[in-house]
């Protein structure tokens, strides 16, 4: 039981700390993408899984970890995974993102996160259980990409390096924007300055990302729990333990979110960036409905972006791939509505009060 605390602790601070420090949000990635046409988060996530999916290559080839044989359903992955995609705009983070966020002392992300953990015990055991099994049952198919196709999982792996080393170095090579950039004075130095102060690129933070998911599968192993990061099961089951005490239910997954909790919060204030802040009315409500998204939709997907966008497209599973192209689009989806829509009305409005001036003028 020591050992089971410890390592899913450990990981999950690992994980928390690295993220807070990095600001390694996939919720803003995936938004960034369609808003300011910025791929650079998401080329992080391919460097992220590229590293996990060698690590796994190798791991799996000396039988030191075992990947276990699934199925997944086709139409749940795509709409939970759209679904989970419109509840990460409006919470403002992911499932990995919120529990992160909370530890730094945003009450948004604190009901988000309550939304997001009590939705999905409701969704895996609860109310909304049978609405899951039905759009689920009928469609479960193999979810190997290698087993479906014949082609050996390594080439799959080769294939995906070649094209993450492409989109790096395409990146990397493009010249900087000259823009004046204030340098902000040092407060620490030497580990403390690293460790709390110092800026890192989103790639060096996605090798980070990479090696602690990949450190995942072993010491999870270890316990008896053959997977690698997961956050929406744990979440949920730490719902259900608050319900009925169930021991049981506190599995090395239920410590790893506890940890990111943790990470998170020394890292925040490491850095000094704790602080209790309380959102809007507007923020508040979005937070909360984004909250209950997420729980349904990566629970109807099984997963969320780090479950199925970063740890099943390592595994190089037709689940996480399908997975990570829906939740894109639904984040796509609902950025419209809250960032691209209310832009193009404001440039209407500010547009039709300089005609009116013109008029007013011409008239005069």
């Amino acid at each position: 039981m020591t050992w089971l605390i410890i390592s899913g602790l450990v990981v999950g601070a690992l994980l928390g700390f690295v993220m807070q420090r990095t600001r390694f949000c996939l919720a803003g990635g995936f938004r960034d993408m369609y808003i300011q046409k910025s791929n650079k988060m998401f080329y992080a996530l391919l460097i992220a899984i590229s590293v996990q999916s060698i690590g796994l290559l190798i791991l799996t080839s000396t039988g030191l970890v075992q990947i276990p044989e699934s199925t997944y359903p086709i139409i749940g992955t795509v709409i939970g995974s759209f679904i989970f995609g419109i509840g990460i705009i409006l919470a403002g983070g992911c499932a990995t993102g919120t529990w992160y966020r909370a530890g730094e002392g945003l009450i948004g992300s604190w009901l988000a996160l309550i939304a997001y953990a009590f939705t999905s015990a409701a969704t895996k055991f609860g109310l909304l259980l049978p609405l899951m099994d039905g759009v689920n049952k009928p469609t479960n198919v193999n979810t190997s990409m290698s087993q479906t196709t014949g082609i050996p999982t390594w080439v799959w792996v080769l294939l995906l390096t070649i094209i993450t080393i492409t989109f790096v170095v395409k990146t990397l090579r493009k010249p900087k924007p000259k823009v004046a950039v204030p340098k902000l004075k040092q407060k620490f130095t030497g580990v403390r300055h690293y460790l709390f102060e110092k800026k890192y690129h989103p790639f060096v933070a996605a090798i980070a990302v990479g090696l602690i998911a990949l450190l995942a599968w072993p010491v999870s192993e270890s316990t008896g729990r053959m997977y690698g990061l997961g956050i929406t099961t744990p979440s949920a089951n730490l719902v259900q333990f608050f319900v009925t005490g169930d021991l049981k239910l506190l599995d090395w997954g239920v410590f790893l979110v506890l940890g990111i909790f943790a990470g998170s919060y020394i890292a925040a204030k490491g850095s000094k960036e704790f602080k209790w802040r309380l959102p809007d009315k507007k923020t508040i409500r979005n937070s909360i409905i984004g909250g209950v998204c997420m729980g349904f939709g990566a629970s109807v997907a099984g997963g969320c972006s780090i479950g199925n966008g970063l740890v099943e497209t390592a595994t190089m599973s037709w689940k996480g791939w399908i997975a990570l192209a829906s939740m894109i689009l639904g984040a796509w989806f609902m950025s419209y509505f809250i960032f691209i829509k209310p832009m193009k009305k404001a440039q209407k409005v500010e547009k039709s009060a300089k005609h009116t001036v013109s008029t007013q003028t011409q008239t005069t």
